[in-house]
């Protein structure tokens, strides 16, 4: 399945995009209109991606922070590294695997994406932003050739941005 999304400064805009695409005889349950007094970004299923990363990065976190701290108390024991001696020996290893455990914390954020989610980035993102912002989403689902016969019918609405997209799914039935 192919998308092509138009944002759209205004409801009117949008409201002529989707009378043109009806007139064009596209199904009607292909076409969906995203804004305000319209579906919104979560009932369309436009996923916020900073969920998607923290879910990845509270994975990581699952494997990474015990294996660092497994790593840092062994690298500590092997060694032998008395860096706190008022700690003793156990305590050295203890700190060591603490600090194991901080940095499997710290791959986990930058590895999973952490820094995407923190400093925002994605075209998901930049969607809702613009909904955020009073714009509107002419979202059209369908084969190749219903997204080459729509984008030609929305360009005349001037969007401010039209973009397409072919769903992952669609690679793997081919």
């Amino acid at each position: 399945m192919n998308y092509l999304i138009a944002v759209l400064d205004d409801r009117m805009q949008a409201e002529g995009a989707y009378s043109a695409l009806e007139e064009a005889k596209f199904g009607m349950d292909e076409v969906t209109i995203l804004g305000r007094g319209y579906k919104s970004a979560d009932e369309f299923g436009l996923i916020d991606p900073a969920n998607q990363v923290w879910k990845q990065v509270r994975l990581m976190m699952f494997w990474l922070v015990p294996f660092g701290f497994i790593a840092g108390f062994g690298f500590n024991a092997i060694t032998g590294l008395d860096t706190f001696p008022w700690a003793g020996t156990t305590g050295n290893q203890i700190i060591g695997g603490i600090l194991g455990a901080g940095s499997g914390a710290m791959g986990a954020f930058f590895v999973g994406g952490g820094t995407a989610a923190a400093f925002g980035s994605g075209d998901a993102l930049s969607y809702r932003n613009r909904l955020n912002a009073g714009k509107y989403l002419v979202v059209v689902r369908g084969s190749d050739a219903e997204i080459r016969l729509a984008t030609p019918i929305i360009r005349r609405f001037r969007p401010e941005n039209i973009q397409g997209y072919q769903s992952p799914m669609a690679d793997s039935a081919a």
